[in-house]
């Protein structure tokens, strides 16, 4: 016995408002009843005492510790720079863009 039929795919055809011809409601009766007959044999696989999971690997976030370390001064980050104005990196004017 197929696991939907012809009249319920009609019916689910007119609840979703889609026109479909006799020949489309043979086809995806058959596609259908495709379809939940493999859904069945994988229910019946399914073991209760199997958790339910999306990844058969435990997935963990691997992160180190989160430690503040003192970081560089406005002073020695610009000790090393080419150019340096007001406290900041001077870099070439480019585009013509005035400043």
């Amino acid at each position: 016995m197929p696991a939907i039929s012809r009249d319920e795919v009609a019916h689910l055809a007119r609840l979703s408002r889609l026109a479909l011809s006799d020949d489309e409601l043979d086809e995806y009766a058959g596609q259908l009843d495709s379809i939940l007959t493999h859904v069945k044999s994988i229910a019946a696989v399914a073991a209760d005492d199997v958790p339910p999971t999306s990844n058969p690997h435990a997935v963990t976030n691997v992160t180190r510790p989160d430690v503040v370390i003192p970081g560089l001064t406005p002073q020695q980050a610009l000790a090393e720079a080419p150019n340096s104005e007001q406290g900041r990196f001077a870099v070439p004017q480019i585009l013509g863009e005035e400043a």
